[in-house]
Parts: structure tokens; sequence; C-alpha cells
């Protein structure tokens, strides 16, 4: 939270000139795609899981590789967004810094949860499947929220 803290202090100070906003505009979107695209990728694997076409170890598996495009593309959406200049008093970018802690926050407890699973992949409880099935769902609460407020400010 802290370097989210001295990231919007230094988007506030710091000016870019047209040709940055662009290289930043582009560095945003392609982080989305990485990012984004990832933990799409890996709600796949859930479900598919979920509707047993494929076995825990291997969402696992497959998860645990997209851990570093997912963290990697929200780095790069970050970093980037500041460059964008936010407008800090629309409560619509409050909004979506709100959503980007939140998806920050839910990441970090994400690591817990694979790695939890990964301890007793064979001992799936209830307890866990609704942990699971929370962090996904907030996961993609906040990364469809964050997406729709971009596109949202984007048009004003």
């Amino acid at each position: 939270m802290l370097v989210l803290t001295a990231g919007l202090w230094c988007s506030l100070h710091v000016q870019t000139d047209a040709t940055m906003h662009t290289a930043a505009l582009f560095a945003h979107l392609a982080s989305l795609v990485l990012g984004f695209g990832a933990v799409l990728s890996a709600d796949y694997y859930g479900l598919l899981w979920a509707t047993r076409r494929c076995t825990l170890a291997e969402v696992l598996g497959a998860t645990s590789r997209l851990h570093v495009p997912i963290w990697a593309g929200l780095g790069g959406l970050v970093l980037s967004g500041l460059m964008l200049h936010p407008d800090m008093d629309s409560p619509l970018t409050l909004t979506k810094l709100g959503l980007v802690a939140a998806l920050t926050l839910n990441g970090l407890q994400a690591g817990l949860l694979a790695r939890r699973l990964e301890a007793g992949a064979e001992m799936i409880n209830p307890r866990l499947l609704l942990w699971g099935g929370a962090t996904a769902l907030v996961s993609q609460a906040c990364w469809w929220g964050a997406v729709v407020i971009g596109f949202l400010n984007s048009n004003t």
C-alpha cells in the first residue's frame, strides 16, 4: 500500500508530455491484456476442475505458472496508470483505486490459498472451496470493475 500511495503522490506531481502519455496508455493496455488475460486463464482452469474436466494438480500447476504474468500485468497497470494523470477528484477514479488496492490484497491472499491447496491437494474441504470461490469472485469483480471505470474515464 505504501508503493501505491507513493505512486499516487508522484502522479500528482510529475508532468508528462503527449508522447509520454501515449506510451503510458499503450503500456496500460498491454499490461491489461497480460494481467487480466492471465487471470481469466487461471479462472478458466478453476472452472475446468469444478466441472471435472481436469485434476486439481493440473489446475495448481497451470495457475502457479500464471502468477508472474498476473503480477507483472498488475504492476504495469499501476505504473502506467500513474503516468496517465488520474483525476483524484473523480469518484470513479477513487473507486478504481479502491478496486486496485482490493485486487492487490486479494492477490496476496490468493497466494496463501494456493500454498494451502498445494499442501493438502487430496483433502479439499468446503471451507477451502468457499475460500477459492470467494477469491475468484473478488478478483473478477475488481478486474472488471477497473476495466469498466477505465473505459468510462477515457470517454469523459
